[in-house]
């Protein structure tokens, strides 16, 4: 099965622009008083003229970056309301505010959201710039796709499925670990896991930041393909700090010498080749948002 770059390409979306109704044309008429009824109705991302919203929410529904980068661009005093420097967390603003970032008006209607698939390759950061120049994810989608962001991150020397989207609120509990999001890794080691070791990844590993939550671990065959054996291993975690697998693995005196991420929720890869992407089934899409809903 051959996987296209972009199985359903964006196509740009101009926003309604409400004009005088025209007394020549009813039904024309009627069509212009819906679209301006629906531009001032917003989405659930834009504040309405009068309703009030915290500025992180706002600006990550736009597209600008994820709550938690915005939080920092407060932090360094970047983002600028009616030309007062933003201090404080959880601003609110509506949709009469100017917000301004690095001097730079940003336009506070929310783009469509972007859900997208993409088998990272190794070698590749799981950032949207970089600034010694190295290749990152967004050099692997087309720039008229707009700004998307990786939810969460996948190591520099890690392959495998990475999720892109600019749903803000999507992303934040996706990366909570609250919602325990399971996330599935294929390991090659150095080495066969032995029964005490694997054992103890279940239970949980003693790490410097905490012990790990229950990990789900299986040994896979040994593969005589090469000339030497190679020891594989299937991990599903249900949360995701920096380097996870890799140090789970290294506390028992293992090396990991490749690891993928094979599945993500009820997301997998399929056929989806190194490099290439798709675009989210509403059915997924769906799927996830169940996931991370509260009860």
């Amino acid at each position: 099965m051959k996987t296209h770059k972009d199985t359903n390409p964006a196509r740009p979306q101009k926003a309604s622009v409400p004009t005088p109704d025209s007394p020549t044309d009813s039904r024309t008429s009627n069509r212009r008083r819906v679209n301006k009824g629906t531009a001032n109705t917003g989405t659930a991302n834009t504040p309405q003229t009068d309703e009030m919203s915290r500025l992180q929410k706002v600006l990550a529904g736009a597209g600008v970056a994820s709550r938690r980068q915005i939080e920092k661009m407060v932090e360094q005093g970047r983002i600028k309301i009616n030309g007062q420097v933003v201090t404080e967390q959880g601003r609110l603003i509506t949709s009469r505010d100017r917000v301004e970032i690095d001097g730079k008006k940003v336009e506070l209607r929310a783009n469509p959201h972007i859900y997208i698939m993409l088998h990272k390759p190794i070698r590749v950061l799981s950032t949207v710039k970089d600034e010694h120049g190295r290749k990152n994810v967004r050099d692997l989608l087309p720039k008229e796709m707009g700004r998307v962001y990786p939810v969460g991150r996948l190591d520099y020397e890690t392959s495998g499925l990475l999720l892109l989207t600019n749903d803000g609120d999507l992303t934040l509990k996706l990366t909570h670990p609250r919602y325990g999001v399971p996330k599935t890794y294929r390991i090659r080691l150095n080495k066969a896991l032995n029964k005490e070791d694997l054992l103890t990844l279940r239970r949980g590993v003693p790490l410097e930041d905490g012990m790990t939550r229950p990990a789900k671990v299986v040994v896979s065959p040994v593969s005589n393909t090469t000339s030497s054996p190679e020891h594989w291993a299937e991990m599903t975690l249900s949360e995701g700090r920096n380097r996870q697998v890799r140090r789970m693995f290294e506390h028992f005196g293992y090396e990991v010498l490749a690891l993928e991420r094979t599945s993500y929720a009820s997301l997998n890869m399929q056929n989806l080749v190194s490099g290439a992407y798709r675009r989210l089934t509403p059915r997924e899409i769906a799927e996830l948002k169940q996931l991370t809903m509260d009860n």
